[in-house]
């Protein structure tokens, strides 16, 4: 008796088993295949900026953006998710972007030039503002309707934006904004992505930003191996620069309300100016992008400058002049030596410095080693910048 009360025991505890066998195997392939989900299988080649990250998963892309400081502490994090691909866990929903983009609303300049070097500029739905585009594609998609206008910062429309469900909205990234402006947006499936190209400190380090234009849109071979041609090019033109003899002594600007904002030396702009070959004094103040200075304080320096360089919205020494007639004293007003970085501004009135310029750095360079010293590149031809006569 007691044998047969075994052997049902034993029978009511096979099934048991098996099921709890049956329940270890699945949560072991889980965890197997979630293992395999999430093993990182490289990183992007960043050499030069210091404001983002890309890291690959088998099965995602994971992009950092870090804090405007360009510490390695993150501002946020993005999962790049391709098609019927399945997002890993411990992101928020609105983190994850799926790509290629398809459709991007843009909130710059650069972020048109960034999808314009990509070969995507046809993926751009929507701008801050259309008065100011150069990119012929995405001037004609604006003539045949296919952009709206969503506003800038204060004036964004979220209920516009919302209504278009882009696949990302792309924004200017500020150390000192809050990103809990955007919630209304993420919360409604809209992702939102910072970009602070503009922190940069080198001109290179701005234009690598393309590396994560690339990342949104599958193009790493085709961007990678266009943007290590740019650098080749700026490289070489950065080492005949600062090799100049002569280091001709520059200014930059123009009072702004009563303000000069000069360029400080951990600016993208300073960069330039030192792999141009020049003197500048201001070269070796560390800031964040520019120093306000007032006219009393540049004067003595413009009035011995050599050139005078990045004047502004002026297209002529008489448009300067009229600004303060204090301006005529300047040696580089007397002398000529005045070079302005408008020659690509089109009908509408959007210079293209700002917008291919920034993914070109090599012709900057050119045309400011050309303006700087002729000698060194005699056949080059002014691409962005010209002089006021």
């Amino acid at each position: 008796m007691m044998k047969t009360k075994k052997r049902r025991s034993a029978t009511r505890l096979m099934p048991c088993l098996l099921i709890f066998g049956l329940l270890i195997a699945s949560c072991g392939q889980r965890t197997a295949e979630k293992k395999q989900h999430d093993l990182k299988t490289g990183s992007a080649e960043i050499k030069y900026a210091k404001g983002f990250n890309i890291d690959y998963y088998n099965g995602y892309k994971l992009v950092s953006i870090y804090s405007g400081s360009g510490t390695k502490k993150d501002t946020i994090q993005y999962v790049l998710l391709g098609e019927g691909k399945t997002p890993p866990s411990g992101y928020k929903k609105s983190q994850l972007i799926h790509i290629p983009l398809k459709k991007l609303v843009a909130m710059s300049s650069m972020h048109v030039a960034l999808a314009d070097f990509a070969g995507s500029a046809d993926a751009i739905v929507g701008l801050g503002s259309l008065k100011y585009v150069s990119s012929p594609i995405v001037r004609a998609n604006i003539k045949a309707g296919k952009v709206k206008e969503v506003g800038i910062d204060g004036t964004m429309n979220d209920e516009v934006l919302i209504s278009m469900k882009p696949d990302l909205l792309m924004v200017m990234g500020n150390p000192d904004a809050k990103f809990s402006k955007y919630e209304t947006l993420s919360g409604a499936g809209v992702p939102v992505m910072l970009n602070s190209e503009w922190l940069e400190t080198t001109p290179l380090g701005r234009a690598e930003w393309v590396k994560l234009m690339a990342a949104l849109m599958n193009k790493e071979s085709q961007v990678n191996a266009k943007f290590a041609a740019v650098e080749k090019d700026y490289n070489n033109l950065a080492e005949v620069g600062r090799k100049a003899v002569n280091k001709p002594v520059v200014i930059s600007g123009m009072p702004y309300k009563g303000t000069w904002y000069v360029p400080d030396g951990d600016s993208y702009m300073v960069a330039f100016l030192k792999d141009a070959g020049t003197t500048y004094k201001w070269g070796n103040v560390h800031g964040t992008g520019s120093l306000a200075l007032n006219f009393e304080t540049v004067a003595p320096e413009a009035l011995k400058a050599d050139f005078w360089l990045n004047i502004g919205y002026v297209d002529s020494k008489k448009d300067i002049k009229a600004q303060d007639a204090r301006y005529a004293a300047f040696k580089p007003f007397k002398t000529g030596k005045l070079y302005n970085y408008n020659k690509r501004v089109n009908d509408i009135g959007s210079n293209d410095y700002w917008e291919s310029g920034a993914v070109s750095p090599h012709m900057i360079l050119a045309d400011l080693i050309r303006i700087l010293h002729p000698e060194l590149l005699p056949d080059h031809q002014l691409v962005y910048y010209k002089q006021l006569n």
